[in-house]
């Protein structure tokens, strides 16, 4: 996507491979996964069955929807890849599944997880610091699970390590459907 008024065709979604602690973040979760097919946007994502990763693919599948997922190779046991996938690529690395996962995605929302979402969401807010791209970021704050980060992201621009810029360009709300309209995802035509 190179310019802002390009609609946005794909949306990369970060999400555990557990389901956590509350219920929340499985509704959450299935919720996006059909918003995001319902609006006609190709799901992107770690191609799992397992964890939020499997409840927002099957959402999304179920609702007629486009699911691209990426998985290393090391993992598909592991992670047990989603064999049901609209496309599923198996790749030799974590670098090359994050990598692939940025080049087919407009956007990225990250979802409830632990430390591999929050290091895919980093990177993604970095690359954007740096100009290497302009893609819309969001935070789907599931049961006030991105509450804690949104404080921090706060103190890191009043301490002066991040700017008001990098900040404000983070989307965040709790609502799948509200999420998607402040990234610019539109409904298809």
């Amino acid at each position: 996507m190179s310019k802002a008024d390009d609609r946005i065709a794909s949306v990369c979604v970060y999400c555990g491979s557990r389901d956590g602690a509350r219920p929340g973040y499985r509704e959450g979760a299935a919720a996006l996964g059909t918003a995001i097919a319902q609006a006609g946007v190709r799901l992107v994502y770690g191609g799992a069955r397992v964890g939020l990763m499997g409840v927002i693919a099957d959402a999304a599948l179920a609702a007629g929807g486009d699911v691209f997922g990426v998985i290393p190779r090391s993992m598909t046991d592991r992670e047990l890849a989603h064999t049901g996938l609209t496309e599923l690529k198996v790749v030799e690395s974590m670098h090359q599944r994050k990598l692939a996962m940025i080049d087919a995605a407009d956007g990225f929302i990250a979802m409830p997880g632990g430390f591999g979402t929050l290091e895919e969401l980093f990177e993604v807010l970095t690359w954007h610091q740096l100009g290497w791209h302009d893609k819309p970021c969001g935070l789907l704050d599931v049961d006030g699970f991105y509450a804690p980060l949104a404080r921090c992201l706060a103190h890191m621009n009043t301490e002066g390590f991040v700017g008001d810029a990098q900040v404000g360009r983070i989307h965040r709300a709790a609502e799948a459907s509200q999420l998607l309209a402040m990234m610019g995802v539109t409904p298809s035509v």
